[in-house]
């Protein structure tokens, strides 16, 4: 205050009114800007939502992230798998194109044939160390068209409807998946007409 105003006491009345009505103001003014406790409850509400679904997201990305890196790790070999799968059908068919009894008087014929038995084996045993193995049906167990693939009927009455009743090549699955199904003939009832 001045000196003026301290040696009228109406001017110094006026003046304490208007500071009183200007921190009046004021205090409505922030009361006014202040949001509810409610309003202010459910901002942090819904910001501690966004959050959570945030981390969880995250997380959920992390898992599948991982899981796939797993997944392209275990399954990465399988086309070049089902290249080699042909191989070994190539010898399986070498194999079984030579009579036994041509190999008796033949020792080089032998020989060459115990050499493909031989490598044979070491390839399914190096197909088995990367989860490749054989999937071989027997006569007579049931079609499962998940690892079978019906290539024709057979007439068969002493085989129930919907079981192998022949087995044309052999099938591979790579760890928990099918990398070519086996390819079978299937029983049907016989007709009373055949």
């Amino acid at each position: 205050m001045t000196k003026d105003s301290s040696s009228n006491p109406e001017k110094l009345e006026n003046e304490q009114e208007i500071d009183s009505l200007a921190h009046e103001g004021e205090n409505q003014q922030a009361a006014e800007n202040l949001p509810d406790e409610e309003k202010l409850k459910e901002e942090i509400s819904t910001l501690k939502n966004q959050l959570l679904r945030s981390i969880a997201d995250q997380e959920n990305l992390r898992k599948r992230s991982e899981r796939e890196k797993a997944d392209m790790a275990k399954y990465a070999i399988t086309n070049f798998a089902k290249e080699l799968i042909t191989v070994a059908d190539n010898f399986e068919r070498a194999l079984k194109s030579v009579p036994e009894d041509s190999l008796e008087s033949n020792d080089v014929a032998k020989t060459l044939i115990d050499g493909i038995k031989l490598t044979e084996v070491e390839l399914l045993r190096v197909l088995s160390l990367v989860g490749v193995q054989k999937l071989e049906p027997k006569i007579g167990d049931k079609f499962d068209p998940n690892f079978h693939q019906a290539m024709f009927e057979v007439a068969d009455s002493e085989l129930p409807k919907g079981h192998v009743a022949q087995v044309i090549q052999i099938g591979y699955t790579h760890h928990d998946r099918l990398l070519r199904p086996a390819m079978i003939g299937v029983s049907k009832e016989k007709s009373e007409e055949q």
